[in-house]
């Protein structure tokens, strides 16, 4: 029987807990004699990965947002770098969250525990010094894109690139009509997918104008439904009281959780940027993607780290061309919202489908057992 493996991970938001799942189910396949404790959402949970502290602690955005949290998050950074090298695991995954991630690892290898940081920080984007950082603190980087391995090749850092879970899951082709019936919308709706994010701020900032942009939509398309997937009670309420209060006229159907059933039943999608923006791209649906941060925050970054990049969304990162509308900050308002949604949603957008297709197609390899085999060898070699 295999040695008894132990694995510390630490997921910071929605997404890494996806992936943190998909990669737990898959060493657990390899080597069913492990266990996992760390920061876990539920899906990693459900799997049986203990959870010393809750994962929504971790889910902050924006630079002032972290800093009225910083006390907490540094008092947590403390506990689990402490409890993992009074308990040394055989590795440690971060997943994402790089900014607390990279410091624990930083620590965690300095004491000698080898470490894995799963989904590569935008490094390549606006902060490519931040590669050294990286390699101090990993042993090896998980990459979810082709390009990203490219780029740490180049500078001789360890990256293994093992695809996107989603694009595994994800068939090529979906039932649309199958997804409407589910949620009562007929084949003649004309149905618009707004997703504000999964995070509190991000809910705050969006919503509204999102809302707002809703209506135009609505003044000119009378057959148009709104479905609105979130993610939590907590992020339902939120955002049931902000359409409230904003746009109480407008027909909504909102659902819990349910992305996926919202996205496949859409004609289009306006959307946050982050992990979202690939779902919906591997369903094939059209999108605008639409993102804010607080205005001090985006002053900042935009000051101090040259918050200048020619993409932030995925499908845009992956083709290297503007396949969908990016709207960021003061541009990301409702006129130029319906703007950009109106003749995704009036047409077939059949080429973008196929772009589309294309770009699901390169990024579909078994990516959880490659990120699993990739941790098993790196362990056996350590």
């Amino acid at each position: 029987m295999a040695k008894p493996l132990r694995v510390g991970i630490i997921a910071g938001e929605h997404s890494g807990d996806i992936l943190g799942a998909g990669l737990i189910s898959a060493i657990q396949a390899q080597h069913p004699n492990v266990t996992f404790e760390g920061i876990a959402g539920p899906k990693m949970k459900a799997l049986g990965c203990q959870s010393i502290f809750d994962m929504e602690e971790l889910a902050v955005m924006g630079l002032f947002e972290v800093l009225g949290r910083l006390p907490r998050l540094l008092s947590i950074k403390k506990q689990i770098i402490q409890h993992f090298i009074d308990n040394p695991p055989d590795v440690f995954i971060g997943i994402d969250a790089p900014d607390f991630n990279l410091r624990v690892e930083l620590a965690l290898k300095n004491a000698g525990i080898t470490t894995v940081q799963y989904v590569s920080p935008s490094v390549w984007a606006w902060r490519p010094k931040r590669i050294f950082k990286i390699a101090a603190a990993t042993n090896l980087v998980l990459s979810l894109l082709p390009f990203e391995k490219a780029f740490y090749d180049k500078h001789d850092v360890p990256c293994q690139f093992v695809g996107h879970t989603l694009a595994d899951d994800i068939a090529l082709e979906h039932d649309q009509q199958a997804a409407r019936k589910q949620l009562s919308l007929s084949d003649d709706d004309v149905v618009l997918a707004l997703l504000p994010g999964s995070r509190s701020s991000e809910v705050g900032l969006l919503s509204e104008c999102y809302l707002e942009t809703a209506n135009l939509l609505a003044e000119k398309i009378p057959n148009l439904k709104v479905v609105v997937p979130l993610v939590n009670d907590a992020r339902k309420q939120q955002f049931k009281e902000i359409a409230t209060r904003t746009s109480p006229n407008l027909a909504l159907s909102l659902l819990d959780g349910q992305a996926d059933m919202a996205i496949k039943s859409a004609n289009a999608v306006l959307l946050a940027s982050g992990t979202a923006t690939l779902e919906t791209m591997l369903y094939k649906k059209p999108m605008v993607v639409g993102y804010k941060l607080k205005p001090m925050s985006y002053w900042v970054y935009n000051t101090f780290f040259n918050f200048t990049i020619k993409y932030f969304s995925l499908p845009n990162l992956l083709a290297d061309a503007p396949l969908v509308t990016e709207l960021l900050q003061n541009d990301c308002h409702p006129h130029a919202l319906e703007h950009a949604l109106y003749p995704l949603l009036t047409s077939d957008n059949l080429q973008l489908i196929q772009q589309f297709t294309d770009i699901h197609q390169a990024i579909r390899c078994n990516a959880s057992e490659k990120a699993a085999q990739a941790v098993l060898e790196l362990i056996n070699a350590n």
